[in-house]
């Protein structure tokens, strides 16, 4: 188990956002989830790391950003930040 927090960007309707957001509550991970559409200065964050794009799910582990990633490379993210 980890305690590195995965920043959890998504907005509603998202097919893909849905088919993460399924491993990434099963998998006992500290989520914080985070409504583009609701959350202030959320949709520009995402904008920053994917190319001026509002494309979601986008996932922030440390440093990293992952725009529309896998579980598995989420879970990449979150083993390479812990072991930094």
């Amino acid at each position: 188990m980890s305690d590195v927090e995965v920043e959890f960007y998504w907005r509603p309707g998202c097919g893909f956002c849905s088919a993460l957001r399924r491993p990434l509550m099963e998998s006992g991970l500290p989520v914080r989830e985070i409504n583009i559409w609701e959350e202030p200065g959320a949709a520009e964050r995402v904008r920053e790391v994917a190319n001026g794009n509002e494309t979601v799910p986008t996932v922030i582990v440390g440093s990293t950003a992952l725009v529309n990633p896998t579980f598995d490379e989420v879970k990449a993210a979150v083993a390479a930040e812990t072991a930094a």
